[in-house]
């Protein structure tokens, strides 16, 4: 049976607010959760930006599920860092937590005054941030001289087993590289045609018998009109091509692009509706693409009754 997770957006709520949607989720049934990590919104109009990993350590202690995190070491975050992070979370709770590794996007990365390298370099960095952090995960003391530099360093608290390392990827081409290292995909919702590429391309790539994880971002309301203009108003900064969306460095530049998004357009990156027969409905689809676990955004900044009505009507449906 495949997970059914809860999205924790940072970008949306305030760390107290997510903290206390990701423990409703919990107790109406969700079976996992997983939160981004972002210094900015991808819009003025969502307003917040939380710390993941503070925030990890308190929504872990004040749950019993697994949780996991998308982060991009190499340029915010140096990956001796991101190690150190990883295996204090799962040292304090063993099993339960495990890190999405991708190349990262320039609204986060900006803020160190590094150059915002090209596509071919980040997945460069990517790979050798994923040897660093393996093996400082794996005890070993690490010197590395490439696109990073480490100097001699050693993690001294390790959990009993690594975390589990996924690799987050959009196109067919990243999740091919993924397969090759990962233990497991996690990507988001597309047209069903594209989806099945990317997991083909993932299982090609040497992802075969390991899991793959979906993020699907929807809308649910009373009615369907108040789903569309959720929907409408929170993610339409989000609808866009990878190209523009990983170079454009603030939440005012994402606003401007999506100036002549219509409310019609969203539909094609949101599953919108008032039903949550529907819902149940597209989202087992998805499962049944091969996916062995989802996890659900709902994209409006009301937490509280999505987690009720789907805990009620659409978890059951998917079981």
């Amino acid at each position: 049976m495949a997970t059914v997770g809860f999205h924790a957006s940072h970008e949306q709520l305030s760390p107290g607010a997510l903290l206390r949607a990701v423990q409703q989720a919990e107790d109406a049934g969700f079976d996992a959760a997983m939160c981004s990590d972002h210094f900015a919104p991808w819009s003025v109009r969502q307003g917040h930006s939380g710390f993941a990993w503070s925030w990890l350590g308190a929504a872990l202690q004040a749950t019993r599920f697994p949780m996991g995190v998308v982060t991009a070491p190499g340029q915010r975050y140096h990956p001796a860092i991101t190690a150190q992070a990883m295996a204090t979370l799962a040292e304090m709770y063993p099993g339960r937590f495990w890190a999405a590794l991708g190349s990262g996007e320039a609204s986060n990365e900006h803020i160190t005054g590094d150059r915002w390298p090209d596509k071919a370099t980040r997945d460069a960095r990517l790979l050798e941030c994923v040897a660093v952090i393996r093996t400082l995960l794996a005890g070993e003391q690490v010197t590395h001289h490439g696109l990073v530099t480490v100097d001699r360093a050693r993690l001294w608290s390790l959990p009993p087993t690594p975390p589990g390392l996924y690799g987050a990827a959009v196109s067919e081409a990243t999740a091919r590289t993924v397969g090759s290292w990962a233990d497991g995909l996690i990507t988001v919702g597309q047209p069903v045609d594209a989806l099945r590429r990317v997991l083909a391309a993932f299982r090609e790539g040497g992802g075969l018998g390991k899991p793959a994880l979906l993020q699907v971002h929807l809308s649910w309301a009373e009615t369907d009109d108040e789903a569309l203009a959720i929907a409408h108003d929170q993610w339409r900064s989000n609808i866009f091509s990878s190209e523009l969306n990983w170079n454009l460095e603030f939440p005012e530049q994402f606003d401007v692009a999506a100036t002549h998004v219509r409310p019609e357009d969203v539909r094609k990156a949101i599953l919108v509706s008032a039903d949550p027969a529907r819902h149940a409905a597209e989202l087992r689809a998805l499962i049944n693409l091969g996916f062995d676990g989802i996890y659900l955004h709902h994209v409006g900044q009301d937490q509280d009754r999505f987690i009720d009505t789907f805990g009620a009507k659409v978890l059951p449906e998917l079981r």
